[in-house]
Protein backbone atom coordinates (compact mmCIF):
# COMPACT_ATOMS: atom_id res chain seq x y z
CA UNK A 1 0.00 0.00 0.00
CA UNK A 2 1.40 3.42 -1.21
CA UNK A 3 1.96 5.97 1.52
CA UNK A 4 -0.04 8.89 1.78
CA UNK A 5 1.05 11.84 0.33
CA UNK A 6 0.82 15.42 1.22
CA UNK A 7 -2.06 17.55 -0.56
CA UNK A 8 -1.64 20.62 -2.86
CA UNK A 9 -3.60 22.67 -0.44
CA UNK A 10 -0.92 21.41 2.68
CA UNK A 11 1.98 22.47 0.86
CA UNK A 12 0.13 25.59 0.01
CA UNK A 13 -0.52 25.97 4.03
CA UNK A 14 2.96 24.52 4.88
CA UNK A 15 5.01 26.99 2.72
CA UNK A 16 2.78 30.07 3.72
CA UNK A 17 3.88 29.69 7.23
CA UNK A 18 7.56 29.37 6.13
CA UNK A 19 7.20 32.54 3.98
CA UNK A 20 5.54 34.87 6.62
CA UNK A 21 8.58 33.44 9.19
CA UNK A 22 11.31 35.00 10.13
CA UNK A 23 13.06 32.58 12.85
CA UNK A 24 12.08 29.79 12.59
CA UNK A 25 13.11 26.57 14.89
CA UNK A 26 13.43 22.88 13.56
CA UNK A 27 12.86 20.09 16.13
CA UNK A 28 13.66 16.48 15.13
CA UNK A 29 13.49 12.98 16.35
CA UNK A 30 14.21 9.77 15.59
CA UNK A 31 11.63 9.39 12.85
CA UNK A 32 14.00 11.95 10.20
CA UNK A 33 16.64 10.02 10.80
CA UNK A 34 15.25 6.31 10.15
CA UNK A 35 15.34 7.57 6.60
CA UNK A 36 18.94 7.21 6.64
CA UNK A 37 18.42 3.45 8.18
CA UNK A 38 18.84 4.56 12.10
CA UNK A 39 16.91 2.63 13.79
CA UNK A 40 14.97 4.22 16.35
CA UNK A 41 14.74 3.47 20.05
CA UNK A 42 11.50 3.25 20.79
CA UNK A 43 9.53 1.63 18.31
CA UNK A 44 8.40 -1.28 17.69
CA UNK A 45 11.38 -2.27 16.19
CA UNK A 46 13.65 -0.14 18.14
CA UNK A 47 17.18 -1.17 19.47
CA UNK A 48 15.55 -1.23 22.77
CA UNK A 49 13.36 -3.95 22.31
CA UNK A 50 16.23 -6.43 21.87
CA UNK A 51 18.96 -4.54 23.62
CA UNK A 52 18.42 -3.18 27.74
CA UNK A 53 20.02 0.56 27.71
CA UNK A 54 23.03 0.94 29.85
CA UNK A 55 22.32 3.18 32.76
CA UNK A 56 24.77 6.02 33.56
CA UNK A 57 25.32 4.76 37.11
CA UNK A 58 26.44 1.73 36.38
CA UNK A 59 28.51 2.27 33.38
CA UNK A 60 30.51 4.89 36.33
CA UNK A 61 30.30 1.92 38.38
CA UNK A 62 31.35 -0.86 36.80
CA UNK A 63 34.72 -1.79 33.88
CA UNK A 64 32.43 -4.73 32.99
CA UNK A 65 29.39 -2.22 32.24
CA UNK A 66 31.48 0.00 30.48
CA UNK A 67 33.33 -2.86 28.40
CA UNK A 68 30.04 -4.20 27.28
CA UNK A 69 29.09 -0.51 26.11
CA UNK A 70 32.16 0.18 23.77
CA UNK A 71 31.56 -3.56 22.73
CA UNK A 72 28.02 -2.83 21.27
CA UNK A 73 29.19 0.83 20.32
CA UNK A 74 32.43 -0.51 18.50
CA UNK A 75 30.58 -4.07 16.92
CA UNK A 76 28.71 -2.95 13.82
CA UNK A 77 28.23 1.30 14.08
CA UNK A 78 26.13 1.98 11.50
CA UNK A 79 25.37 6.01 12.39
CA UNK A 80 28.78 6.41 11.62
CA UNK A 81 27.96 5.59 7.99
CA UNK A 82 24.59 7.00 7.52
CA UNK A 83 23.96 9.88 5.05
CA UNK A 84 22.02 12.47 4.98
CA UNK A 85 18.23 12.05 3.50
CA UNK A 86 16.06 14.02 1.75
CA UNK A 87 14.44 15.96 5.03
CA UNK A 88 18.48 16.35 6.51
CA UNK A 89 18.78 18.28 3.07
CA UNK A 90 15.24 20.44 2.84
CA UNK A 91 16.09 21.65 6.46
CA UNK A 92 19.48 22.65 5.53
CA UNK A 93 18.33 24.26 2.88
CA UNK A 94 16.08 26.25 5.00
CA UNK A 95 19.26 27.41 7.15
CA UNK A 96 20.82 28.34 3.99
CA UNK A 97 18.35 30.56 3.42
CA UNK A 98 18.28 32.71 6.40
CA UNK A 99 14.49 30.99 7.74
CA UNK A 100 15.85 29.01 10.25
CA UNK A 101 17.56 30.07 13.39
CA UNK A 102 18.12 26.80 15.33
CA UNK A 103 18.02 23.01 15.10
CA UNK A 104 16.95 21.60 17.70
CA UNK A 105 17.25 17.50 17.71
CA UNK A 106 17.21 14.43 20.05
CA UNK A 107 19.15 12.40 17.57
CA UNK A 108 23.10 11.62 17.92
CA UNK A 109 23.85 10.84 14.57
CA UNK A 110 25.59 14.33 13.34
CA UNK A 111 23.67 13.94 10.48
CA UNK A 112 22.28 17.89 10.29
CA UNK A 113 25.59 18.96 10.40
CA UNK A 114 26.89 16.40 7.71
CA UNK A 115 24.14 17.81 5.67
CA UNK A 116 25.61 21.26 5.42
CA UNK A 117 24.45 22.69 8.84
CA UNK A 118 26.59 24.93 10.74
CA UNK A 119 27.69 23.11 14.01
CA UNK A 120 26.89 26.49 16.16
CA UNK A 121 23.16 26.24 14.77
CA UNK A 122 22.35 23.03 15.63
CA UNK A 123 21.55 22.38 19.31
CA UNK A 124 22.36 18.72 20.28
CA UNK A 125 19.73 17.81 23.51
CA UNK A 126 21.27 14.18 23.81
CA UNK A 127 24.43 14.71 22.31
CA UNK A 128 26.93 13.25 19.30
CA UNK A 129 27.61 9.53 19.12
CA UNK A 130 30.39 10.29 16.89
CA UNK A 131 33.09 10.81 19.01
CA UNK A 132 33.93 10.25 22.99
CA UNK A 133 35.07 12.25 25.28
CA UNK A 134 36.55 11.98 29.08
CA UNK A 135 34.14 12.69 32.13
CA UNK A 136 37.02 14.55 33.95
CA UNK A 137 38.51 16.47 31.82
CA UNK A 138 36.17 16.59 28.55
CA UNK A 139 39.71 16.00 26.15
CA UNK A 140 37.80 14.79 22.62
CA UNK A 141 38.54 11.53 21.55
CA UNK A 142 38.25 10.11 17.95
CA UNK A 143 36.31 6.93 17.76
CA UNK A 144 39.26 5.37 15.41
CA UNK A 145 40.98 6.39 18.79
CA UNK A 146 39.14 4.25 20.95
CA UNK A 147 38.77 1.11 18.40
CA UNK A 148 42.42 0.85 18.20
CA UNK A 149 42.39 1.11 22.10
CA UNK A 150 39.55 -1.39 22.53
CA UNK A 151 40.95 -3.85 20.01
CA UNK A 152 43.96 -4.84 22.13
CA UNK A 153 41.52 -7.69 24.04
CA UNK A 154 39.11 -5.09 24.20
CA UNK A 155 40.50 -2.56 27.09
CA UNK A 156 38.54 -0.48 28.20
CA UNK A 157 39.89 2.96 27.23
CA UNK A 158 40.86 5.62 30.04
CA UNK A 159 42.19 9.21 29.19
CA UNK A 160 45.30 9.90 28.57
CA UNK A 161 45.42 13.23 30.19
CA UNK A 162 43.84 12.28 33.42
CA UNK A 163 42.85 8.73 33.77
CA UNK A 164 39.24 9.68 33.97
CA UNK A 165 36.93 7.26 32.30
CA UNK A 166 35.91 7.56 28.71
CA UNK A 167 32.58 7.80 27.08
CA UNK A 168 30.49 8.83 23.92
CA UNK A 169 29.86 12.05 23.67
CA UNK A 170 26.33 11.08 24.43
CA UNK A 171 23.32 11.02 27.42
CA UNK A 172 22.34 7.57 28.50
CA UNK A 173 19.75 6.73 30.64
CA UNK A 174 20.62 8.71 34.33
CA UNK A 175 22.48 10.80 33.31
CA UNK A 176 21.72 14.78 33.57
CA UNK A 177 20.93 16.89 30.27
CA UNK A 178 23.30 19.39 29.61
CA UNK A 179 22.43 22.51 31.14
CA UNK A 180 23.86 24.76 28.43
CA UNK A 181 22.66 22.68 25.51
CA UNK A 182 18.89 23.69 27.50
CA UNK A 183 19.29 27.08 27.68
CA UNK A 184 19.92 27.27 24.16
CA UNK A 185 17.12 25.38 22.86
CA UNK A 186 14.83 27.77 25.51
CA UNK A 187 16.09 30.60 24.45
CA UNK A 188 15.69 29.60 20.67
CA UNK A 189 12.32 28.72 21.71
CA UNK A 190 11.43 31.44 22.91
CA UNK A 191 12.58 33.71 20.12
CA UNK A 192 10.95 32.01 17.03
CA UNK A 193 7.84 32.76 15.39
CA UNK A 194 7.72 29.02 14.30
CA UNK A 195 8.40 25.94 14.88
CA UNK A 196 8.44 22.57 13.26
CA UNK A 197 8.59 19.52 14.58
CA UNK A 198 9.57 16.22 13.01
CA UNK A 199 9.83 12.93 13.43
CA UNK A 200 9.33 13.12 17.17
CA UNK A 201 6.66 11.36 19.39
CA UNK A 202 6.96 14.50 21.78
CA UNK A 203 6.47 12.22 24.29
CA UNK A 204 10.13 12.66 26.32
CA UNK A 205 10.36 15.40 28.64
CA UNK A 206 11.21 18.00 29.33
CA UNK A 207 12.41 18.19 25.62
CA UNK A 208 9.14 17.53 24.22
CA UNK A 209 7.95 20.75 26.30
CA UNK A 210 9.61 23.09 23.33
CA UNK A 211 6.61 23.14 21.05
CA UNK A 212 4.18 24.09 23.52
CA UNK A 213 6.39 26.97 24.77
CA UNK A 214 6.78 27.74 20.90
CA UNK A 215 2.37 28.24 21.22
CA UNK A 216 2.05 29.86 24.31
CA UNK A 217 4.92 32.51 22.84
CA UNK A 218 2.93 33.04 20.04
CA UNK A 219 4.79 31.05 17.55
CA UNK A 220 2.99 28.91 14.65
CA UNK A 221 3.32 25.29 15.40
CA UNK A 222 3.79 22.64 12.71
CA UNK A 223 3.85 18.83 13.38
CA UNK A 224 5.12 16.42 10.55
CA UNK A 225 5.15 13.23 12.29
CA UNK A 226 3.41 9.40 10.94
CA UNK A 227 2.09 9.32 14.41
CA UNK A 228 -0.48 11.19 16.67
CA UNK A 229 1.24 13.15 19.39
CA UNK A 230 -0.32 15.19 22.14
CA UNK A 231 -0.01 18.33 20.67
CA UNK A 232 -1.78 17.87 17.93
CA UNK A 233 -5.05 19.90 18.61
CA UNK A 234 -2.52 22.46 19.60
CA UNK A 235 -1.22 22.81 16.24
CA UNK A 236 -1.66 25.04 13.04
CA UNK A 237 -0.70 22.20 10.64
CA UNK A 238 -0.18 18.68 11.35
CA UNK A 239 1.44 16.46 8.74
CA UNK A 240 1.35 12.22 8.82
CA UNK A 241 3.76 11.73 6.60
CA UNK A 242 7.14 10.62 5.35
CA UNK A 243 9.36 13.13 6.26
CA UNK A 244 11.82 13.69 3.31
CA UNK A 245 9.05 13.76 0.33
CA UNK A 246 7.02 15.80 2.65
CA UNK A 247 9.69 18.61 2.91
CA UNK A 248 11.03 18.20 -0.71
CA UNK A 249 7.66 19.07 -1.96
CA UNK A 250 7.36 22.56 0.55
CA UNK A 251 11.22 23.21 0.26
CA UNK A 252 11.71 23.08 -3.53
Amino acid sequence: MAEPEITTEQITAFRALIRTANRIVVFTGAGISTESGIPDFRGPNGIWKTQTPIDFSDFIASEDVRRESWRRKLSGDGMARAEPNAGHVAIARLVELGKVSHIITQNVDGLHQKSGVPDNQVIQLHGNANYASCLDCGRRYELTEVREIFSDNETVPYCSECSGIIKTATISFGQSMPVDEMERAHHATAACDLFIAIGSSLVVYPAAGFPRLAKQQGAGLVILNNQPTDLDPICDLVLPYQIGNTLTAVVD
